[in-house]
């Protein structure tokens, strides 16, 4: 029986593969191939082209998030695979799968699948926690490896702790069910490479730490038979340059926001146009028709954006169409686009200064920072745990608003082939695409 892992090494590139050694000779024994990434070039968007085969005007996932033109709401970092439209491959190739934290894993037809899903109670408190399937599969795996390290999953904590628990968890499905294709998500080196960048000095502890975890997990796999395919999303720009869309908006009378308490929060349904940024790259919706060409112009002429791309001819007419921006700002190769909206702190949401990836009407990579104006960020957060300890409410507001600490992005596809994504493995030269990885890996089990 056939039997193959993907390792997906978020941030993994022909020049990171320099610096990782362990790796480095494990590719020497196979081929390495670089390729153009998806667009945009975000973890869902990658992810699901890899798993239907589909363009994105296809499959539907434009970004890690869009905006719900009937809700009038963006939604960030869903998680329910009935939004990706496609057969995947494991249904294309007829074969048992564990899907292990690779992303929309809610509710999919893999046969195995953790994810992680905190816990939210009505009275306001979180709970760090993971969603599975088989939903009895949760409390076993925690049982054996422990409880999920959330804070290493995402945000200032970010590190190798969550790469390690997830290749343990994908060791943990081997040892009970043998699936015939196990899909594990490795994200370590996004975390150092958008908050230190590429090319920083303390980018070569995470390499080396993500090249153990990496290349120990091939070997278990490969000792029990198991065809290993390591590929990544997309490569890591170093920036300078945040670009503040929403804000130039404003300035321009287009964006309505709500006062909450004194605070102001983006009233999407009410803007003439706005921007939803992930990454590199801008979703722009224009509620207004009659002042689209001037929407236009304005983001043309926004210093640090390269070029806009059409959402009528970019989506054509299918799901991609329905979520996608009315025309897409991609910046230039130094720049990245924040979802600030606000002009004076003072009046920026609460849920600002906060790890709140829902909440916010857009992508925040600022959220791995802890804020270097408070004196004593660990007393602070102590001072909150014990809050909610004792069952009282209160934020965790540690989070800068300093956009210009991010020192890496992605989401370009035009981009040197030094930072496009690799897949490294046996034929890994016959992945030309995002697309292509589909066709990879139904071809491990539909050839003779």
């Amino acid at each position: 029986m056939k039997r193959v892992a993907v390792l997906n090494v978020v941030g993994l590139t022909k020049s990171v593969l320099e610096e990782m050694p362990r790796l480095k000779v494990w590719a020497e024994k196979s081929e390495t191939q670089s390729f153009k990434p998806a667009f945009p070039a975000v973890t869902c968007t990658a992810q699901s082209s890899y798993l239907t085969g589909k363009p994105v005007s296809e499959h539907g996932i434009v970004g890690n998030g869009w905006y719900d033109r009937e809700a009038a709401e963006v939604k960030f970092w869903k998680q329910s695979n009935h939004l990706v439209n496609g057969d995947k491959v494991w249904e294309a190739a007829g074969v048992t799968c564990a899907k292990m934290f690779w992303w929309y894993n809610m509710y999919s037809s893999a046969d195995f699948a953790a994810t992680p899903r905190p816990l939210y109670p009505a009275d306001g408190r979180k709970f760090f926690d993971i969603h599975t399937q088989p939903m009895g599969m949760r409390e076993e795996i925690k049982a054996d490896l422990g409880p999920f390290p959330f804070p290493a999953f995402w945000g200032p904590k970010a590190g190798i702790d969550s790469s390690k628990w997830i290749a343990e968890s994908a060791r943990w499905i081997e040892g009970k069910e043998q699936p015939q294709l196990n899909l594990v998500y490795l994200p370590h080196l996004d975390y150092g490479l958008q908050k230190y960048g590429p090319g920083a000095a303390e980018m070569a502890a995470e390499y080396s730490a993500i090249d153990e975890v990496t290349c120990d997990l091939i070997a278990f796999f490969e000792a029990r038979e198991i065809e290993v395919l390591v590929l990544s999303e997309y490569g890591i720009s170093p920036v300078s340059n945040p670009i503040h869309l929403n804000r130039i908006f404003r300035e321009k009378g287009w964006i309505q926001v709500k006062d909450e308490l004194g605070l102001e929060t983006l009233d999407c349904g009410g803007c003439r146009a706005f921007a939803v940024a992930d990454h590199q790259v801008a979703h722009v919706y224009v509620n207004d028709p009659s002042i689209a060409d001037e929407v236009r112009e304005v983001v043309c002429g926004t210093t640090g954006v390269e070029e806009i791309r059409e959402g009528s001819s970019l989506w054509d007419e299918g799901a991609g169409r329905e979520r996608g921006g009315d025309f897409v700002a991609i910046s230039e190769e130094d720049a990245w686009f924040t979802y600030y909206y606000w002009n004076d702190d003072a009046k920026a949401p609460d849920f600002a200064r906060c790890i709140d990836i829902h909440r916010k009407p857009g992508y925040d990579p600022v959220e791995l920072f802890l804020d270097p104006a408070i004196k004593f960020p660990l007393l602070k957060i102590a001072g909150f745990l014990a809050k909610k300890k004792l069952g009282l409410r209160g934020l965790m507001d540690v989070i800068p608003l300093d956009a210009s600490l991010v020192k890496g992005s992605h989401g370009r596809d035009t981009v040197d082939e030094k930072e496009q994504p690799v897949a490294i493995g046996a034929r890994a030269g016959e992945v030309g695409s995002a697309e292509g990885v589909f066709d990879w890996i139904r071809r491990r089990f539909t050839e003779a």
